[in-house]
């Protein structure tokens, strides 16, 4: 959660002894010292908001990674959920600091527009899904898939069936009325550093089985916290740059 800093202006007395009583006639400070020193916290309080720090996504083991992502898209209502989103307006829900996470379709194609911050690790599955053990067996013998990122195939990495203990809504989109607890999880994935500023496109596709899922990503990447922020906030679904 973002930390708002509240400037404090610190107001110096000059204290008057005055008559018998003794009584203290505050007097509020001027001059050259009072106004250095309120012009110091007003350009404090400008100072820009650090970057977070990124997260090493390379880093990740398979159990990390999978239950990062899944507690996302799980913990999520079916109103704003990333993985039930028609075009991009709940791309920034529920992300957190310092990674961003794509998510794919229950099923269909569709195109998704989305403000993403720029150099900002992304991580995303090509395709995935859990169950038994045995269920990720079978899926990824015919699991299938690829992403391009600007017209460049990007490498996918094979996770086979691991166990995930994720964060999730009852009765939600993603996990129904199922366990989802102690799980297996497995998919195609893809990890990216982050991408430099400026418009991008992730063409997603990815099937197994009778099952088939892709997403066209036309992502405007910003330096700009406050352009991310908003897009988070209104959710149109169209970038901010």
């Amino acid at each position: 959660m973002r930390s708002v800093r509240i400037p404090v202006l610190l107001v110096t007395a000059l204290t008057l002894l005055g008559g018998c009583s003794g009584a203290p006639d505050p007097t509020p400070a001027t001059g050259p010292g009072a106004l250095a020193h309120a012009t110091g916290d007003a350009a404090a309080s400008n100072e820009p908001t650090p970057r977070p720090t990124p997260v090493d996504v390379r880093a990740l083991t398979p159990p990390e990674l999978q239950n990062r992502w899944w507690s996302w898209a799980g913990s999520t209502p079916m109103e704003r959920n990333p993985v039930a989103d028609p075009d991009g307006r709940h791309c920034g829900e529920g992300q957190q600091e310092g990674i961003w996470l794509l998510a794919g379709t229950f099923g269909t194609t569709t195109t998704r527009h989305c403000t993403v911050p720029a150099g900002t690790p992304i991580v995303f599955p090509v395709i995935n899904m859990y169950g038994k053990s045995s269920d990720c067996l079978v899926f990824m013998n015919d699991g299938r898939g690829s992403a391009v990122l600007d017209g460049k195939n990007l490498p996918l990495e094979e996770l086979g069936a691991t166990q995930i203990r994720p964060e999730r809504v009852p009765g939600g989109p993603v996990s129904g009325d199922r366990d989802f607890n102690n799980s297996w999880a497995c998919g195609l994935w893809v990890r990216l550093d982050g991408l430099t500023p400026g418009p991008h496109e992730i063409v997603v596709r990815g099937s197994s089985g009778s099952f088939s899922t892709g997403v066209d990503y036309w992502l405007a990447a910003t330096e700009d916290p406050t352009a991310v922020s908003k897009a988070q906030t209104d959710r149109t679904g169209q970038p901010a740059v």
